[in-house]
């Protein structure tokens, strides 16, 4: 069993380096504080080992074709596409705003999206990496089931599917802290700012189209 768990959380670990969920963690996260920045990353860590537990459990008792799991491959490419879009929106609108203050000698900047004099809801990024991370588990739940499988005999529990989301988590969390560089060390101007969201719009839709064609 200890071997089995081992073999699962190596593989969350490879799962998550795949290019749709960095692009999708990359969506949310940037333009976000340290705070925020981890807490979105580890909310879609724990939605998608939520999502693919669940998924797991259900195909325990309900045969599914591999045809219907090939939708949540559709699910996720469509979600990062819609957020590449969104980015660019931001950018082209010019919907992304910046603000520098010193506070206790230290200079600090605020970025925010919308309006200029209107400051967007942090808890609607929160709850939507969650669900994110929730949708885009059904696009992992083929190749996890696989692995599940090859080394349970085909039954998944709780502690198994947690060793999944350690793996997954602990590389959401090394990208945030990547992204959290980016924020703090790259995002220091509007024109910046500016270029890092039209890159990470452009990627998404990048790796959007290639799950859709592949």
């Amino acid at each position: 069993m200890e071997l089995s768990l081992v073999v699962i959380f190596w593989y969350g670990i490879v799962h998550a380096f795949g290019p749709d969920h960095l692009s999708a963690i990359a969506d949310f996260s940037i333009g976000k504080n340290q705070k925020k920045t981890l807490l979105i990353t580890s909310l879609f860590a724990f939605g998608h080992g939520m999502s693919l537990f669940i998924f797991a459990k259900l195909l325990e008792s309900v045969e599914i074709s591999s045809e219907v799991l090939a939708y949540g491959d559709f699910i996720s490419a469509s979600v990062i596409i819609g957020m590449g879009l969104y980015l660019l929106f931001l950018v082209g609108a010019k919907r992304i705003h910046l603000r520098k203050h010193i506070h206790e000698n230290k200079e600090h900047v605020h970025i925010w999206f919308g309006k200029a004099h209107q400051h967007t809801d942090d808890s609607l990024a929160k709850t939507s990496s969650l669900t994110l991370g929730l949708l885009m588990g059904a696009g992992g739940v083929r190749g996890m089931l696989i692995t599940l499988g090859a080394v349970s005999g085909g039954n998944v529990d709780f502690l198994m599917v947690g060793a999944f989301t350690l793996g997954v988590m602990l590389v959401f969390g090394l990208f945030g802290v990547v992204m959290l560089y980016i924020n703090q060390n790259i995002l220091r101007s509007l024109t910046n700012v500016r270029r890092t969201f039209t890159t990470i719009g452009v990627i998404s839709l990048l790796v959007g189209t290639n799950i859709l064609l592949g």
